[in-house]
């Protein structure tokens, strides 16, 4: 085999003895996948805004960012439920860059999967307890997810692992909304099958268990745009995009139908400045259809506290590494304005 073990890593039964949920931290958790649930069902008529850097690069940073919509928070309690994003791994397409901070707990520095791990828990473990708000990451190895599970609110299956069979049945026996992004190539029916396979009960090995799962009626589709073969980029949130998402949808006759329009990505073609006119299309969209407006249950931005992007080592406070980031003051503008406009 060509790789080396350089060393056995702890369970997440063991790195959650040692980094405990406290009973206030689980009945925070118990009231915020409540809340969340109810809108997913049509319960609750509230917008979701899965709001956050690219990915997390910083513990010092991403707590500061993550304070800052609290207070926003309760400005628009009655019309928008913030989920903070802590995304800890990171894709990459090529599979060089930054990978993440499970991989990287310092960018600059070499990777260290133990220290990562501790990190992100860490990490996820301070955002409730100094937010109370349980918070978002992107489940791009199904086999970590359990050192996070018991403290995350919602979980996001990206583009590229879609279609993957692991994910799907992983994501099946999750207890908390999981989001299924359509695939870079822009098949809608890619996206649809993952969330049919999240939905139903199934037998598989999960981390060298054979494990039953129930279905997760919340599975649902999240709408990034895509990329043809030339790397064009093209958007799936316009009317007719979330007309024709509702009628397959009806045809499926699948739990819940929902979306999360993603307003970056290919949606925007990575010019990050366009989320918050996306945004209000997507609300002005759904004022004129209401299978539209049944189905839009919130919007995903990447906002970070200041705009754009760098590379790695460049040091700027705040600042995405990855993929360009809406800087905080927009970022709060954009939500009260969603406020004032979301029926």
């Amino acid at each position: 085999m060509n790789m080396e073990f350089s060393r056995k890593l702890p369970i997440p039964k063991e790195i959650k003895e040692q980094y405990p949920v406290t009973a206030e931290m689980m009945k925070i958790k118990e009231e915020r996948d409540a809340e969340i649930a109810a809108i997913f069902r049509g319960e609750t008529r509230k917008l979701i805004l899965v709001i956050g850097p690219c990915s997390a690069d910083s513990e010092d940073s991403v707590l500061d960012y993550i304070t800052r919509p609290r207070g926003v928070q309760e400005q628009v309690k009655d019309k928008i439920c913030i989920i903070p994003r802590i995304y800890t791994g990171k894709p990459r397409t090529t599979g060089d860059g930054y990978k993440g901070m499970i991989h990287q707990p310092n960018p600059n520095e070499k990777p260290d999967m133990l220290r990562g791990i501790v990190t992100i828990r860490e990490l996820h473990m301070r955002a409730l307890k100094e937010t109370g708000f349980t918070c978002a990451d992107e489940m791009l190895y199904p086999e970590n997810h359990r050192y996070l599970n018991d403290l995350l609110a919602y979980v996001a299956i990206g583009a590229r692992s879609v279609e993957d069979q692991h994910h799907r049945l992983t994501a099946s026996g999750l207890n908390v909304p999981v989001g299924m992004k359509n695939p870079t190539s822009g098949d809608i029916s890619v996206m649809m099958n993952s969330i049919t396979a999240a939905q139903h009960a199934h037998d598989f090995i999960y981390r060298g268990w054979e494990v039953h799962s129930h279905g997760n009626p919340l599975a649902h589709a999240i709408l990034r745009g895509y990329v043809d073969e030339k790397g064009n980029s093209y958007p799936n949130y316009h009317y007719e995009d979330l007309s024709h998402l509702a009628s397959i949808y009806a045809e499926k006759g699948l739990a819940n139908p929902s979306v999360i329009v993603d307003t970056n990505h290919a949606n925007s073609g990575k010019k990050y400045l366009e989320q918050t006119r996306i945004a209000k299309e997507v609300l002005h969209s759904c004022r004129h259809n209401a299978e539209v407006n049944k189905l839009v249950k919130g919007l995903m931005i990447e906002s970070y506290i200041e705009d754009g992007c760098q590379k790695v080592g460049e040091g700027v406070y705040g600042k995405s590494i990855t993929d360009p980031c809406l800087g905080w003051e927009k970022t709060e503008r954009l939500i009260l304005d969603l406020a004032d406009v979301y029926e």
